[in-house]
């Protein structure tokens, strides 16, 4: 079934304001309850890496959208997008049908609060995300920018299954031969995937591994700091609560677009 099996074609005129329609330019299905997609760019729009996006179909004539991050970085002139798959998710029941050439609606104002200015610069920046948190990390390991902040970035990346760690080789073999980036990637990128539910080289709890110190002493590195360290979170509204008060704990502080901190999180996918 397609996407527009479940929408019907709709023009720019009769959109909101707030939003464009884009083309999809291609879809991949990472596991059952995993996939990514990728669209057009509006010329127009534009975004800092770490922020996200209002994104959806029009349903029923009127559109439905939910906060989404880039995945892709803002020099790129597509977008890309990793979504989870829920049956009877309002939008995710629809979005997981997307195929090459079908419309997605895209909000011309992105935001958010993973922006690498709210914090101070470190010896280490951690980037820690479970499932499709990861999304926003993709972009800003691809921002040059976040190697100048720090001597070295430490994505952290959680999931249940092993099938789930997606961009596995694009972070491990891609990236390091990137015209751009590539060397910045070889010489102060640091890849930690970890899954809850099945053997792997790393398994565990993103929160436990912190807690019991087994993160830094699997990377070689020193206890986390707040002298040293920076981090930025992004996950579930209960990972994100739990990793937040365990830097609170080790005297981290939150900035915020008025000050510069130690860390910061999406408060968009929070709880309110």
């Amino acid at each position: 079934m397609s996407a527009t099996d479940l929408i019907s074609p709709y023009a720019d005129e009769v959109l909101p304001k707030n939003v464009s329609a884009e083309t999809v330019l291609s879809v991949h299905h990472w596991t059952q309850r995993l996939f990514t997609f990728t669209c057009t760019r509006a010329t127009s729009l534009r975004f800092e890496n770490g922020q996200f996006a209002m994104i959806g179909l029009m349903v029923d004539g009127k559109p439905l959208l939910r906060a989404y991050s880039m995945a892709s970085a803002n020099y790129e002139e597509q977008l890309e997008f990793l979504s989870i798959k829920v049956a009877d998710g309002p939008l995710t029941s629809r979005l997981q049908h997307l195929q090459p050439g079908d419309k997605v609606l895209i909000g011309r104002k992105p935001t958010g609060t993973l922006l690498l200015s709210s914090l101070k610069p470190a010896r280490n920046l951690y980037f820690f995300a479970t499932g499709t948190g990861l999304a926003p990390f993709l972009s800003l390991i691809r921002d040059p920018m976040a190697y100048d902040l720090c001597e070295r970035l430490v994505l952290v990346h959680g999931c249940r299954a092993v099938g789930e760690l997606a961009y596995h080789d694009l972070i491990t073999e891609q990236l390091p031969r990137h015209e751009l980036i590539g060397e910045l990637v070889r010489d102060k990128l640091v890849y930690y995937p970890t899954v809850t539910r099945e053997a792997f080289r790393n398994t565990g709890r993103i929160t436990d591994l912190i807690e019991t110190g087994r993160l830094t002493a699997d990377l070689g590195l020193a206890p986390l700091d707040a002298k040293h360290d920076r981090a930025m979170i992004c996950g579930s509204e209960m990972m994100l609560a739990d990793t937040k008060a365990l830097l609170l704990a080790r005297s981290f502080v939150e900035g915020h677009s008025g000050r510069q901190g130690d860390f910061v999180y999406e408060k968009a996918f929070a709880e309110k």
